[in-house]
């Protein structure tokens, strides 16, 4: 048995999580190296199981950062192989009510964590900076999330809960942490951001601005309106984005985007296109880790799994040119993964260039 909270370095080079230590009841670290030809696991015990709630936090240089709660503290260290054993680097530690780890940095060693208060959350840059944790930005209303809109690693967006509504916001880290508005569909709706990919501007936000929570996207700076697609509500399921496929440059439409696919039957993986009027719909490799995944800019989708016979695996999948998603066959063979959507017929008309203006001046749109 396994932890599926799966992390994966913005280059794609390196995951962590906890796992469930075989024949023992206690978590440990473990990181995964996904930049080879095959992917390999190192595990990073301590002098003791770690609790179930720590986190952990991959970085591009192969070091794990945890975040462990001690007593009113959260320290944080950084974990590396160390010959047989696993070596630790203290970072210092942060007296706070609840502290979470954001999404890995676009640098890749960078890391940053919030600090939730009941009337503010604070910003904090936990490695990477001169010496120790370091408070960056104080946010008046409850923030959670987080996505980064460049590969700078300046512009961070969070979701924040302020006067009986969440709104997407931008912090500014270039800027001394100004915040500024995001998402603001309309006046009285929650706009949540669920996925940012920055070399294409997509964004996948989630708002009941339509009457129904749903799930919509923009593009960032883009005079078009937010769309909520049809397919993207489908009946009985509930999909959660977690990997868009970067390097599209100017071409947020032919961004693949990769959803979990919640069911009463099970967890399912479905890949989208915003130029294409359908959600592909598919089971996972054997043991995937639900939720867990990446692209690469080329278009292949990398799957992480665990089973008993491979405790470190990692499955590949490619869209064909219709858009159907191709697995890999075991005899070297492509195999064609079943359309298990309704899918719509017919292609988008062609898209005009965007003006750049802010996104929350743009309303929102339904399309089929």
């Amino acid at each position: 048995m396994r932890r599926t909270a799966f992390t994966v370095t913005v280059d794609g080079s390196y995951a962590a999580w906890l796992a469930l230590g075989h024949g023992t009841d206690g978590w440990f670290p473990e990181r995964w190296t996904l930049d080879g030809p095959e992917p390999y696991a190192v595990s990073l015990p301590g002098g003791q199981p770690e609790e179930p709630d720590s986190e952990v936090l991959p970085l591009s240089d192969g070091r794990v950062l945890i975040r462990r709660r001690v007593a009113e503290r959260y320290a944080l260290s950084l974990l590396y192989p160390a010959g047989p054993g696993t070596g630790e680097l203290p970072l210092g530690a942060i007296e706070c009510p609840y502290l979470s780890l954001l999404p890995p940095a676009p640098d890749g060693t960078s890391a940053y964590a919030l600090v939730h208060g009941e009337e503010q959350t604070t910003l904090w840059r936990v490695h990477g900076g001169v010496s120790g944790p370091e408070l960056l930005a104080t946010v008046p209303g409850h923030c959670e999330g987080g996505a980064w809109l460049d590969r700078s690693g300046r512009l961070l967006a969070l979701d924040r809960e302020l006067e009986g509504l969440t709104k997407a916001v931008v912090v500014d880290l270039g800027r001394g942490g100004e915040t500024s508005p995001l998402l603001q569909i309309t006046e009285k709706s929650n706009d949540r951001l669920l996925l940012a990919e920055p070399d294409s501007g997509l964004l996948v936000v989630r708002s009941d601005a339509p009457g129904v929570d749903r799930l919509g996207w923009g593009v960032l700076g883009s005079a078009r309106p937010v769309r909520f697609p049809e397919c993207l509500l489908p009946p009985d399921a509930s999909l959660t984005p977690f990997a868009a496929q970067p390097g599209q440059g100017l071409s947020p439409e032919g961004c693949s985007v990769a959803f979990r696919v919640d069911r009463a039957a099970g967890s399912w993986v479905g890949v989208w296109r915003p130029g294409r009027k359908r959600l592909q719909q598919f089971p996972g490799p054997a043991g995937w880790l639900a939720g867990a995944g990446l692209w690469t800019a080329d278009g292949e989708l990398r799957l992480p799994f665990v089973t008993p016979g491979v405790p470190c695996g990692l499955a590949r999948l490619r869209l064909s040119e219709d858009g159907t998603p191709v697995m890999p066959g075991e005899a070297g063979e492509d195999a064609a993964c079943e359309d298990a959507a309704d899918p719509e017929e017919g292609e988008p008309a062609a898209v005009p260039a965007p003006r750049p203006v802010p996104l929350q001046q743009a309303p929102c749109a339904r399309t089929s």
